[in-house]
């Protein structure tokens, strides 16, 4: 890793001790009525530590959902904690990195947040604000999905990094 990267992994460090609990970033969250999640803003103190790996709104990587169902075929998510697997670098997140978040598995079709990635060679987790996203309808359920659950087609979805969720 050259130095720079150092030099922003530390200062990524110190703000993380300073901003608290990075799961804190899924409390409180309103439900739709169609049960999915309404809007939240991402904590000035994530935007900053984003900002300084270079995690940039609209920056995006490719990621297992589920690090538990890595390329099945279908896979089930349920409502609660998810930790999905990055598959590419995302700005200086170096791939492979856990991300970790909540399904709301409820709705019409599942809605995936991240709120932290942790660097599978080491480190401490860092606080992010990031959402599964697939194209073409492929985050809609299967009609056998069972209240609580989302049966889906694809085990990758891009993961992106928004400034807010919606």
């Amino acid at each position: 890793m050259a130095p720079d990267k150092f030099a922003l992994l530390g200062c990524v460090v110190l703000l993380i001790t300073s901003t608290g609990c990075p799961g804190s970033a899924t409390g409180g969250v309103a439900v739709r009525p169609e049960d999915s999640p309404g809007p939240q803003e991402c904590p000035e103190d994530t935007r900053k530590v984003m900002s300084y790996l270079h995690l940039f709104v609209g920056e995006s990587a490719w990621a297992q959902l589920d690090a538990n169902q890595t390329r099945a075929h279908p896979i089930t998510l349920y409502d609660g904690p998810i930790e999905s697997v990055l598959e590419e670098d995302m700005g200086l997140l170096e791939a492979p990195a856990r991300l970790h978040g909540r399904v709301w598995a409820s709705g019409p079709q599942a809605v995936i947040r991240y709120h932290a990635a942790q660097p599978m060679k080491g480190g401490d987790q860092i606080p992010i604000c990031a959402v599964a996203r697939l194209g073409f309808g492929l985050h809609r359920k299967r009609p056998e999905s069972k209240p609580g659950t989302a049966i889906l087609d694809s085990p990758l979805a891009g993961a992106y990094i928004v400034d807010e969720f919606r």
